[in-house]
């Protein structure tokens, strides 16, 4: 009996992976082309049973984790291995394979739309405990994996050494601020149903915060 459990705990676990090939293409154009619905739509399939969450799409913790998963391996593929993984100064040490590399890159990642869902929480005058703040994370965590990818990919350019990519890599890095900056301005004026001046305070502060923990924690595995 317990064997024919593990067949079947296998077979949902090929398919789950398997389904990964068709889900994360969507997943990541909607998120591109449609990132306020997104956003919406994180919220709403948080209110379905937990078997029907998110069955058109990648949850938003998974569609994040694959994101950065992906662009290591074109990093990877291209520049060869980070020099953190060779370090053994600091909690660099921690750092011994990409699978601990890359577990560290979602979690510095994961700094964005943990801040930004706070600032959110905080501006509705709510109680900041874990139920109020699982819905703006999950939202943030949406496009938050589409500027980890264009963040990533500048990265990558502007350490080519060919100073045509170097401007192309610093060029999306300002373009995924940008883009990154504006969605958060909209997404703060439509959930508080406030002007665009006082979102722009509020995707502002989170935004400085995120970048200097970010920053901060960056550098204490360095």
């Amino acid at each position: 009996m317990d064997f024919l459990k593990l067949i079947q705990s296998l077979d949902e676990l090929l398919y789950e992976i398997m389904s990964w090939l068709v889900f994360y293409p969507v997943t990541l154009w909607r998120a591109l082309t449609q990132p306020l619905k997104m956003m919406d739509y994180a919220d709403s399939e948080l209110g379905d049973p937990a078997a029907r969450q998110y069955s058109d799409t990648l949850s938003p913790p998974l569609f994040l984790l694959l994101t950065i998963a992906l662009t290591h391996a074109a990093e990877l593929s291209l520049l060869g291995q980070d020099q953190i993984v060779f370090d053994k100064t600091g909690l660099s040490a921690f750092i011994s394979d990409d699978s601990s590399l890359i577990l560290v890159r979602v979690a510095f990642f994961s700094i964005f739309p943990l801040i930004m869902a706070a600032r959110m929480v905080r501006a509705r005058h709510v109680k900041l405990d874990r139920g109020p703040l699982k819905p703006p994370f999950y939202s943030q965590c949406y496009v938050t994996a589409p500027f980890a990818m264009m963040v990533s990919v500048s990265s990558i350019l502007m350490r080519t050494k060919h100073i045509e990519w170097e401007v192309a890599g610093l060029a999306l890095l300002v373009f995924a601020l940008l883009w990154f900056g504006t969605l958060q301005i909209l997404w703060f004026a439509h959930h508080l149903r406030c002007g665009y001046w006082r979102a722009a305070g509020h995707a502002s502060r989170a935004m400085v915060e995120a970048l200097v923990l970010f920053v901060v924690v960056s550098q204490i595995f360095r």
